[in-house]
């Protein structure tokens, strides 16, 4: 098995000198970023920007900066293979609004919740004046008849009114 590492000497070229059919050198500015092991990673790059213009920008470039500069070439060859017209654009774009569509629904949802409680406060029996607290608690006996399910609780109930008036 080949060791595609060439600070431990092996002669396996990179993958930009394997595409363009050359010798890779020792120094090599195309090595450290462009593994053997990975040639997709250089095709995509290559086929966008050429292998001439990506030389150039990595020679202009101090060496700690390289390695993210390679990156960004590689996300955006790989944004312009999958669209061509916008590329990496294209895909913040559509990022973009689904951001927008989503902080529209957080939104909405909000007010929901806010005018849920506003109801339930105007409904709630603390800000109800005396007659109304009357009013609601009838209501709300009748709502409990209507919908109870604990059949027991409501006959426990009648059997205290009808105690009451024999008692």
């Amino acid at each position: 098995m080949k060791d595609s590492s060439r600070k431990q000497g092996a002669a396996s070229p990179c993958a930009a000198c394997k595409l363009l059919r050359r010798r890779c050198a020792a120094d090599c500015v195309f090595a450290p970023y462009f593994p053997a092991d990975d040639p997709h990673k250089f095709a995509s790059v290559h086929k966008v920007f050429g292998a001439s213009n990506v030389n150039k920008m990595l020679q202009e470039l101090p060496e700690h900066q390289r390695g993210d500069a390679v990156s960004s070439m590689v996300y955006e060859a790989n944004a312009r293979v999958r669209d061509p017209v916008y590329g990496c654009v294209g895909a913040i774009s559509s990022l973009q609004q689904q951001i927008d569509m989503l902080q529209t629904q957080l939104a909405l949802a909000q007010a929901e919740v806010v005018h849920m409680r506003m109801r339930h406060i105007t409904n709630s029996p603390e800000n109800a004046s005396p007659s109304s607290r009357s009013h609601m608690t009838q209501l709300s006996h009748q709502a409990k008849s209507l919908f109870s399910m604990d059949m027991v609780d409501q006959h426990h109930h009648n059997m205290e009114e009808d105690d009451s008036l024999w008692g």
